[in-house]
């Protein structure tokens, strides 16, 4: 890709985003919705790593969000320490008709806080939130959850797009904030960071190498 004089000074970074939670929560759901706007209501178990590049402009930077959907491990408890490595944000997802998936949230935490390994920018999301007539878990309590575990909280629905923009939004807009904070003092983290200023052009085989590069697979 040639690049100018102008392209030069743009940076650009990007960001592994992970999204966590038990099987048929949605999480495949709301990366489409959010990635392509589309929605599959008979949507088939995630086989295979599968993730989307989203950009978005932030103090006049080009940030680039690398959402990575679980690939359908979780129906066997396998998610690999792999998936989270490197991630800078994630998206812990229940369904807010289904308590079990709600209570599983803490072993979600758990498993992202052991593996990660820089600071995480933290959702919780109640998804399905068009459910209302079938309900299980009610909004006061995620609320809740997320304040004792220091988690941003926001109830999407992927079925009518309820949320999903603002909840990858706010997501990618904490990463980089904390990775700005970090860069104003320190400054072999900014060093560190350079890792993560990329030039991507769209090529999925060409994503698929800086994946590598950067640790996220």
């Amino acid at each position: 890709m040639g690049m100018g004089d102008d392209d030069e000074e743009v940076e650009e970074y990007l960001f592994k985003v992970v999204i966590i939670g038990d099987s048929a929560v949605g999480k495949s759901n709301l990366l489409s919705r959010y990635a392509r706007n589309e929605f599959n209501l008979h949507s088939k178990a995630t086989i295979g790593v599968e993730f989307q590049t989203q950009s978005m402009e932030i103090d006049g930077k080009e940030v680039k969000a690398q959402i990575w959907d679980t690939a359908g491990q979780e129906r066997f408890r396998a998610v690999t320490s792999a998936y989270y490595r490197g991630a800078f944000g994630a998206l812990v997802v229940y369904d807010i008709s289904r308590r079990s998936t709600f209570e599983n949230v803490g072993r979600w935490l758990q498993e992202l806080n052991t593996h990660s390994d820089t600071t995480v920018a933290k959702m919780l999301v109640g998804n399905k939130c068009d459910l209302q007539n079938i309900r299980e878990v009610s909004v006061d309590e995620g609320k809740a959850l997320a304040e004792s575990e220091g988690l941003f909280f926001m109830e999407t629905s992927a079925l009518d797009s309820t949320n999903v923009k603002t909840a990858f939004e706010i997501v990618i807009k904490e990463i980089y904030k904390n990775v700005s904070r970090k860069i104003l003092n320190s400054d072999s983290y900014k060093a560190e960071l350079s890792l993560n200023r990329v030039s991507l052009n769209g090529n999925a085989q060409e994503e698929q190498k800086q994946t590598s590069r950067y640790g996220c697979c």
